[in-house]
């Protein structure tokens, strides 16, 4: 995604106009961010009724590597050609994306019971909404935050590859508890961003645009969610 700085001296203008259009964005992006999970959810649901699903991605491992790799080339592609798609082409790979990511995260339904899943929902959503809410409304500029956050995150994703070879408790706690400072903060900023996102894009492409800073608040819940899941005692037997 194009790098949309905020600066304390490129506040956003206190203008109807400029009220209007931010409020029209975030509605767009908020929505399509709401409609992604929603077809997530729907999705891991589905796959994970079907034992013959699960059993053929399970047994596959080719085809979930390839699904892996076509939800990282869907946020590649989406956020380095945004200036370029249409409305209806990002809309078409967002919703692809949403629910490849129902496909590969079908198996946490059968990891975890249904009250964790829906307790640690609303745990994230708390989290996320109260983060965005003041990354929306505060006048402070949180663009000092970016560098530390993307440190956070490479770190975060290293541990994870780390973990998947090295199985230990401590450092699982660890990164999951370092994770969840990383995605709630980015909660916040990227939320900020969408703002001078609205007012720098131009109206042609508004939809496209926000439709990928969507796709960036719904990373920033899809991974905050499975942060705090790990810390869930709602494990099946």
């Amino acid at each position: 995604m194009a790098d949309f700085e905020i600066t304390h001296a490129a506040a956003i203008p206190d203008t109807t106009a400029s009220a209007e259009r931010i409020a029209a964005f975030l509605r767009a992006a908020y929505g399509w961010m709401c409609g992604g999970l929603a077809i997530t959810a729907a999705t891991a649901w589905f796959v994970a009724s079907s034992p013959t699903l699960l059993t053929t991605i399970a047994r596959s491992g080719p085809l979930y590597i390839g699904l892996v790799i076509a939800q990282l080339g869907i946020v590649f592609y989406l956020s380095s050609r945004v200036q370029r798609l249409s409305a209806s082409t990002a809309s078409l790979l967002f919703i692809g994306y949403s629910a490849l990511t129902g496909v590969t995260l079908s198996f946490i339904m059968l990891l975890y019971t249904g009250e964790a899943l829906a307790s640690t929902f609303v745990v994230a959503a708390g989290m996320f909404g109260s983060m965005a809410l003041y990354g929306t409304v505060t006048r402070r500029s949180l663009a000092g935050w970016g560098q530390f956050l993307f440190m956070g995150l490479i770190g975060v994703v290293i541990a994870s590859v780390v973990g998947i070879f090295w199985q230990h408790d401590g450092f699982q706690f660890v990164t999951s508890f370092i994770g969840v400072i990383v995605f709630t903060g980015l909660a916040a900023y990227d939320a900020q961003r969408l703002k001078s996102m609205a007012l720098m894009t131009s109206a042609g492409a508004t939809e496209s645009y926000a439709i990928v800073g969507a796709l960036t608040l719904y990373l920033d819940f899809v991974n905050l969610f499975l942060m705090l899941l790990r810390f869930s005692s709602g494990r099946r037997r």
